[in-house]
C-alpha cells in the first residue's frame, strides 16, 4: 500500500542551516571555543561553510592556542582566523549579495566588517556570549548602520547528536 501525503515533520530551514553550522564548528581544534559559519543563498541552498582554526600552512599543532596570556604573541587571537572570514574565503566563486550567513557565535568587529562588505544581508546566530565586549557592540553599531537584519536563532526541542557531541537545536 503506498502512502499519497508527505512526512508531516521535518526540520525547518533555520534548524537545518543552524544544524550545519554547529556540525561544522565541531572541525576547529581551538580548546576553548568552537565556532560554525554557514552561508546560505536567497534560494536556501548553502554556498559555503567555515569554521575557526589556523589560517592555511599553519600546522595547528605548531600555533598557540592559549588565550589572556602575559606574552602577546602566545595568543591565539592574533593567528586564528574566524569561521565567518573562513566560510566567505571558501565559498566557490558565487556572489553573496543577499545572503544569510548562520554562525554559532555572534560576529566579531573583523567579521562583522567582511560581512558587510560581502554583500550578506543577514547574520542569525546562535549564542552572543560576548555580548558585553566592545568589539561585539561595535559589530552591532555596523551591522545597525549597514541594514544588515540580525536574528538570534530560537532553539527548538531537536538535539543533533552526532557520537558523543551533542547540541540543541
Amino acid at each position: 500500500m503506498s502512502v499519497n501525503y508527505k512526512r508531516p515533520w521535518c526540520i525547518s530551514f533555520d534548524e537545518y542551516f543552524m544544524g550545519v553550522a554547529v556540525l561544522t564548528s565541531q572541525r576547529s581544534k581551538d580548546p576553548s571555543t568552537q565556532v560554525g559559519s554557514c552561508i546560505v543563498s536567497p534560494s536556501n541552498r548553502i554556498v559555503s561553510t567555515g569554521y575557526n582554526g589556523m589560517p592555511n600552512g599553519c600546522h595547528d599543532d605548531e600555533m598557540p592556542w592559549g588565550k589572556n596570556l602575559p606574552q602577546p604573541l602566545n595568543n591565539k587571537y592574533l593567528y586564528v582566523v574566524c569561521s565567518e572570514m573562513n566560510a566567505i574565503m571558501n565559498r566557490h566563486s558565487t556572489d553573496l549579495t543577499n545572503c544569510k550567513i548562520y554562525v554559532t557565535l555572534f560576529p566579531c568587529c573583523k567579521c562583522a566588517k567582511l560581512i558587510i562588505q560581502s554583500g550578506i544581508t543577514q547574520v542569525i546566530y546562535l549564542d552572543d556570549k560576548y555580548h558585553y565586549k566592545t568589539e561585539t557592540q561595535a559589530s552591532k553599531i555596523m551591522f545597525e548602520k549597514a541594514g544588515i537584519k540580525v536574528k538570534k536563532y530560537k532553539p527548538s526541542n531537536l538535539v543533533l547528536k552526532i557520537g558523543h557531541i551533542e547540541s540543541k537545536l
